[in-house]
């Protein structure tokens, strides 16, 4: 069960190992297109109708007929790659139970965006963990996790991309244990220790992505690789003739030099580089998309607006 490529991953992983993958449940098409004509396929289905696979779209997950038709699929162990929370109805339906695939090192970042608050809040590593499916979202028994690394140049697409990969390797891994009666089921509780804070990771929406430029630069630096390449933290800037330009941000440089300005300053030569003052020094845009535009270099941007910065 799943929808975005993240989750064709592990799907592929399956296929690929010689699993008996009895069907797969995703979402159903979505409108897309100008006029929102056109149906969208999410990547689980269309991996799926490439392999052959029996495929099932509900709008309902209680809807009998979809729960008399997933029934009819006998499956032993289901799994949930980035789906929708589960009722009861479905997550405990097979013999050997329902197991999730989360992209955090649970019980930490529990929710629906785990990759973009590991980068946002500077954490230095995450990872990704099997948990089986309970009646909370992403609160049940621990069965496997691995970790990695996050780099000061990684962004939340690069750290995705790791996951994806790992995570396929960790669904295996899970269900062989599960399959051969050797898996753990650690309570959350017990796997962390009283003094840690658990940190959210409540999904992200466009009010969410605004920079605060009130923030240090180590703050906006994470905030944006945290949101890039999707869904890009923004920034209206004002022009020096008091124009409100709309950008969204894709990368940026720290440069940390005190500076006395207001916070949210603007300052360019015009040509090469523009810089935003904030409470520690500068944070340079890099990689920026005008509202309307495509996304591009800051000295592309510059050619056309230098001079609306320039003072």
């Amino acid at each position: 069960m799943g929808t975005p490529e993240f989750a064709v991953e592990s799907l592929r992983a399956l296929v690929d190992g010689g699993y008996n993958v009895v069907g797969v449940v995703t979402t159903p098409d979505k409108p897309a297109g100008k006029h929102q004509s056109d149906l969208k396929e999410s990547p689980v289905k269309q991996y799926a109708i490439m392999k052959n696979l029996p495929l099932l779209q509900p709008v309902r997950l209680k809807d009998p007929a979809f729960l008399k038709h997933l029934q009819s699929w006998k499956a032993d162990l289901q799994i949930v790659v980035a789906f929708r929370m589960l009722p009861e109805s479905v997550w405990d339906m097979p013999e050997l139970g329902t197991f999730n695939l989360h992209a955090s090192l649970l019980p930490q970042y529990r929710g629906a965006a785990p990759v973009n608050w590991a980068i946002i809040n500077g954490e230095k590593e995450t990872g990704v963990t099997t948990f089986l499916i309970d009646h909370e979202i992403d609160t049940g028994k621990i069965i496997s996790s691995e970790k990695i690394t996050i780099a000061e140049t990684d962004n939340a697409g690069t750290v995705h991309d790791k996951l994806m990969a790992i995570g396929a390797q960790l669904v295996l891994k899970t269900v062989d244990a599960i399959v051969s009666g050797t898996a753990q089921r650690i309570e959350q509780k017990h796997a962390m220790s009283q003094e840690i804070v658990l940190k959210p990771a409540p999904k992200i929406f466009k009010e969410t992505c605004k920079i605060d430029w009130g923030k240090t630069v180590g703050e906006i630096h994470n905030f944006v690789r945290g949101l890039a390449p999707y869904p890009a933290a923004w920034t209206d800037l004002k022009t020096i003739n008091n124009d409100i330009i709309s950008l969204k941000v894709f990368e940026v440089a720290k440069i940390a030099i005190p500076n006395g300005l207001p916070a949210g300053t603007v300052v360019s030569d015009g040509k090469n580089y523009l810089d935003v003052a904030v409470s520690d020094g500068f944070i340079r845009l890099n990689d920026i998309q005008q509202a309307g535009k495509k996304r591009m270099k800051i000295e592309e941007f510059l050619r056309g607006n230098g001079k609306n910065f320039q003072k």
